[in-house]
C-alpha cells in the first residue's frame, strides 16, 4: 500500500525540511534494534539527524561534507540476513531513508523528479505497512491469512496515521517559510505524541533531545 505526494510542489528547503522530520519518526525504530541487537551507534545518526536540522535553521549556510556523512552512515546500515528478528528491517528502513536524505542535499534542488524525498516518503510507509502486515497475520489463522488483502493494511490505524501525519506535515511545508521556526513547529508536530511511526513509544532519552 502506497501513497505519493506530490513534491514538485515543495522547493528543495522544504523537501529537506519534510524527510528530516520523518526521520524523527524512524530514528527510535533504530535506536530499539540496536540496543536489542548490541549493532551500531545510533548516536551517530542522532547526530547526523541534528546536523542536517542544523544546516536548515542555518539557510543552507552550515557546511557539511555529505559523502563522509555517508561512508559513516553505511557502517552502521545493518544486513537483514545477519538478524533473525522484524526490528532489523525498520532500522535498516531508517539507514536506507537517511541515505536519501543526504543525497537530497548533495542534489542541491537538480533532483526534478525528486526520487529521493518519494524514497523517504516512502521507506516511512514500508516500516509501517510491514509491521502492520505483521499484526495482521498475529491475529489471524492460517486460513485466514491467506485472505489478507491490501485493503486490510491501509485499513489499520497505524497505517491511517502514516498517511494522515505524512499528508499534514507536507500540507504544512508548502505554505511555511523556510527558517528555524518552521524547523521547530515541523519537529513539534511529529514527535508530540512520543511515538516512533510504528507506534512505538519514543524512549526517554531520545525524547529529552527534542
Amino acid at each position: 500500500m502506497v501513497f505519493y505526494l506530490p513534491f514538485a510542489k515543495l522547493s528543495h528547503w522544504q523537501q529537506v525540511a519534510f524527510s528530516a522530520a520523518l526521520l524523527e519518526r524512524m530514528l527510535p525504530n533504530y535506536q530499539m534494534f540496536s540496543d536489542a541487537a548490541h549493532f551500531g551507534e545510533f548516536s551517530l545518526l542522532r547526530n547526523q539527524l541534528d546536523l542536517i536540522w542544523q544546516w536548515l535553521e542555518n539557510s543552507n549556510t552550515t557546511k557539511i561534507n555529505a559523502n563522509a556523512q555517508l561512508n559513516k552512515l553505511e557502517e552502521q546500515t545493518p544486513d537483514p540476513k545477519a538478524f533473525d528478528f522484524f526490528g532489523v528491517f525498520p532500522a535498516l528502513d531508517t539507514c536506507m531513508a537517511l541515505t536519501s536524505l543526504w543525497q537530497i542535499i548533495q542534489s542541491n534542488g537538480k533532483d526534478k523528479h525528486h526520487e529521493e524525498a518519494t524514497c523517504v516518503s516512502r521507506l516511512s510507509q514500508n516500516s509501517v505497512s510491514y509491521y502492520v502486515e505483521l499484526l495482521i497475520i498475529d491475529e489471524k489463522t492460517d486460513a485466514e491469512i491467506q485472505e489478507i488483502q491490501p485493503q486490510d493494511i491501509k485499513a489499520h490505524p497505524l497505517m491511517q496515521w502514516e498517511q494522515a501525519s505524512q499528508n499534514e506535515l507536507f500540507d504544512f511545508l508548502k505554505l511555511a517559510a523556510e527558517n528555524k521556526r518552521t524547523c521547530q513547529l515541523a519537529k513539534k508536530m511529529v514527535l508530540d505524541e512520543g511515538l516512533s511511526n510504528l507506534g512505538i513509544e519514543i524512549l526517554e532519552k531520545e525524547n529529552e533531545r527534542n
